[in-house]
């Protein structure tokens, strides 16, 4: 019988008006790869702060056994000298340092006196070639990809001597070929011996890497399944996270589509950096009044490029071409002259350009329309929480109240303030940049049906996103853009993910 590495025991955690954690149990055994599944707010992220000592021993109640011993962690350098290491979603490099700098800050090679950058680097190097990154460990971090500044954290881990290693969303931001990269290293690890924890909304990578799933909902430990004998489906896990059987993943809709209201000829940005290199290219699309129209591609093939050039200039240079709003050429110089066309933009990165974490989420959701509640410049406050209140039961999302810092929130409902935000803005064509990245099931549906809502009201979206099943279900007509251009065009009830990698494949030939 495998020896059982941890337990937490009766965990409960609360914050002002919030009970995040109730009574919550978890084992996990040695040299197993275990998950933690649910909701967005259902306390997975909570549970590894308290047993990183993020949380502290007294802001919490219940046990922590790890190998044995009842363990009180005042702060994480407590957990990490015990070898529990963990890897937030939200990465924790610095930019402007070099890889191995990063890897080894706070725990740094050398004496007190002078550091040994000669074993920095070279220890670094090791380190790297573990996790299968090549890179020099004296490249600076700004200068690598997501994918790989994920493969630097676990690297940054594996020098801590870790023996239990917690992943947050670890392939959120990673495209399909950097996520196989990294649960095949995890899997790789499991053969070495090493324990992991592993915290997704991409129920097929669980199934993939996981050797047991604890559920969590509403703060309180549910089930755990053991993939040895017990049904593993995704079915299974959903009716269990979200409370119920979520028998569609995309809710019905009978189209009503109108006539082109929206029309882009000809679009040509440049990279504001880099002379001579374009990001889009002689780009041609329309849409129209009631669609919701799909922008599909691999990860660098311009999409962002194109709708943040498109929405304000705010990417781009030597932004060219031609923009027709209900047949009318128009310009957007600017955000602003972008708002007051009734267009907006949710912006993919929702805690870097979205939203003002540390401000409240009153002040968020209204913040790109003030006008609806101010007279003569003067903010009406009573009308800025009222209006707030109701967009936040509207998008169904879990807070203490609409004066909690957006900061606070977890990612999934940060997003429903995000998109709150732009609803409140009240738009006729919505840009929506991959608005279910890191969400859960629940809450996509969530804002599915938002989505379907506002086109049947005669609006228009267009949905960028990564996650072909998400385009090829919610998507009346889809364009497919790589490297730049438009390559393809098809009608959503004729699209599959074969003849869009098809496209793709051809397209660089």
């Amino acid at each position: 019988m495998a020896k059982i590495l941890l337990e937490m025991k009766n965990i409960v955690k609360e914050f002002p008006g919030v009970k995040a954690l109730d009574n919550v149990n978890l084992t996990v055994e040695e040299g197993e790869i275990h998950a933690i599944c649910g909701e967005n707010g259902a306390g997975k992220s909570t549970l590894m702060n308290v047993l990183s000592g993020i949380y502290p021993y007294g802001s919490y109640s219940g046990d922590i056994v790890y190998d044995g011993e009842l363990c009180k962690f005042q702060k994480i350098k407590d957990s990490e000298a015990k070898g529990i290491v963990i890897i937030h979603q939200e990465l924790a490099l610095v930019p402007l340092l070099t890889i191995g700098e990063n890897m080894f800050l706070g725990n740094e090679r050398g004496s007190v006196a002078k550091i040994d950058w000669s074993e920095t680097f070279a220890k670094a190097d090791e380190l790297l070639g573990m996790v299968g990154l090549k890179d020099s460990s004296k490249t600076l971090v700004k200068d690598i990809g997501v994918g790989k500044q994920q493969l630097v954290e676990i690297a940054k881990a594996l020098g801590k001597k870790v023996r239990l290693l917690i992943l947050d969303e670890p392939t959120a931001s990673l495209n399909e070929t950097e996520s196989k990269h990294l649960l095949d290293l995890m899997l790789k690890f499991k053969q070495q011996g090493m324990t992991c924890i592993i915290i997704s909304h991409k129920l097929n990578e669980i199934s993939y890497v996981a050797d047991k799933i604890t559920v969590i909902r509403d703060g309180s430990s549910i089930m755990t399944l053991d993939k040895k004998k017990d049904d593993f489906s995704e079915d299974t896990i959903i009716a269990a996270m979200v409370g119920r059987s979520l028998t569609d993943r995309f809710p019905k809709r009978e189209p009503k589509i109108g006539d082109v209201c929206f029309e882009v000829k000809n679009w040509c940005v440049d990279h504001p950096i880099y002379d001579g290199i374009k990001v889009c290219d002689n780009v041609n699309f329309n849409l129209r009044r009631g669609e919701v129209l799909g922008i599909s591609g691999l990860m660098g093939a311009g999409r962002t490029e194109l709708a943040m050039s498109i929405f304000g200039h705010s990417y781009g240079a030597n932004i060219r071409g031609q923009i027709f709003l209900n047949g009318k050429e128009v310009s957007f110089p600017n955000v602003k002259s972008a708002i007051k066309n009734k267009i907006a933009y949710v912006t993919e990165d929702r805690k870097g350009n979205g939203l003002i974490l540390s401000e409240s989420i009153s002040k968020n959701t209204t913040s790109a329309n003030p006008g609806k509640i101010s007279k003569h410049y003067v903010i009406d406050f009573d009308k800025e929480r009222l209006y707030s209140q109701q967009m936040a039961k509207e998008m169904h999302t879990k807070c203490a109240s609409v004066d909690e810092d957006v900061g606070n929130l977890s990612g999934g409902n940060m997003q429903k303030v995000l998109l709150g935000k732009w609803l409140f803005a009240e738009p006729d064509i919505l840009i929506l940049d991959e608005p279910t990245r890191g969400i859960d099931v629940g809450a996509k549906y969530e804002i599915y049906c938002i989505i379907n809502k506002m086109v049947a009201e005669g609006k228009s979206v267009i949905m960028i996103s990564s996650e072909m099943p998400e385009i090829l279900g919610m998507c009346d007509r889809i364009y497919v853009m790589n490297e730049g251009r438009m390559i393809a065009e098809m009608n959503g009830k004729d699209a599959t993910q074969e003849k869009i990698m098809t496209c793709i494949i051809n397209s660089g030939k």
